[in-house]
């Protein structure tokens, strides 16, 4: 089992730079909490480094372009988190979900719950 994180982003140097002053310039308005959970303006979390770097679930983060490319049939509101069994997608935590998540210990709390 894997579990795969879209972030509600295209991939590119240009894209981060853009998703970074939209963080500083207005956060209210950014559009991936995923991404606002998972990492600050310009460092991965801390306790999400930790979580991630000490699970035992295999995870694979894409941006939208980088999913869509691998995973054509396949479409999503973004952010969302999938499991991956057997080349086989299935939704984990919806993009309305994730919306919801308040904090980095609310996601890893949720992710717990939801995976063996």
């Amino acid at each position: 089992m894997e579990l795969l994180f879209v972030y509600n982003a295209n991939s590119g140097i240009g894209n981060s730079v853009l998703d970074v002053a939209h963080k500083i310039f207005s956060p209210k308005t950014y559009n991936c909490n995923l991404c606002a959970i998972t990492f600050g303006t310009f460092s991965e979390d801390k306790d999400w480094k930790l979580f991630r770097t000490t699970s035992h679930v295999n995870m694979i983060f894409l941006h939208i372009d980088e999913f869509e490319k691998r995973h054509p049939s396949y479409k999503y509101d973004y952010p969302v988190v999938l499991s991956k069994f057997e080349d086989e997608l299935s939704l984990l935590i919806s993009a309305k979900r994730i919306e919801t998540i308040s904090s980095t210990k609310a996601l890893i709390s949720e992710i717990k719950k939801l995976t063996p």
